[in-house]
């Protein structure tokens, strides 16, 4: 049985095991692989993608629960937020590694979606969750506040 679903605003179609995790479909079958392969247990934040808009840990969601649904990844995350996001992280260079920054990313724009001015607490409490194993963490949190304040401008 196929499973038919939107992937950054095209339809998209897999045709396999259902219980399949998102991620494997997205990186293996779709060949996007901006989301990462982190812990596989949805511990660490590097497979972040949103799923209708919000965020969810695509290594521990099976392929069938996306169905008719709207899939984003870092490669289809569009829109002034995004860019703001995007444009922030290379000004204030808050990669070191890169490999968590795409699920960071996400995580980010999905906060900002539902709170354009977030406070100190609002980005600690949506940022939980995602692990820098090179402890970027201040300057994300400065580009999640820069991409905030532009956008809010």
């Amino acid at each position: 049985m196929a499973t038919e679903f939107i992937l950054n605003g095209r339809s998209a179609r897999f045709e396999g095991d259902p219980d399949t995790p998102l991620l494997w479909v997205l990186r293996d079958t779709m060949h996007l692989t901006g989301t990462k392969y982190g812990c596989g247990v949805a511990q660490c934040g590097a497979c972040t993608v949103h799923l209708d808009g919000k965020n969810r840990r695509s290594c521990v969601t099976p392929v069938a629960t996306v169905a008719g649904r709207s899939v984003t990844t870092i490669e289809g995350l569009t829109g002034p937020a995004a860019a703001a996001l995007k444009k922030a992280w290379v000004a204030i260079d808050v990669p070191q590694c890169g490999f968590c920054q795409s699920g960071q990313i996400m995580s980010a724009a999905g906060l900002l979606a539902v709170k354009s001015r977030p406070t100190n607490e609002d980005i600690d409490h949506a940022m939980t969750g995602n692990i820098c194993r090179c402890a970027t963490y201040v300057r994300i949190k400065q580009a999640i506040q820069n991409a905030a304040a532009e956008v809010g401008a």
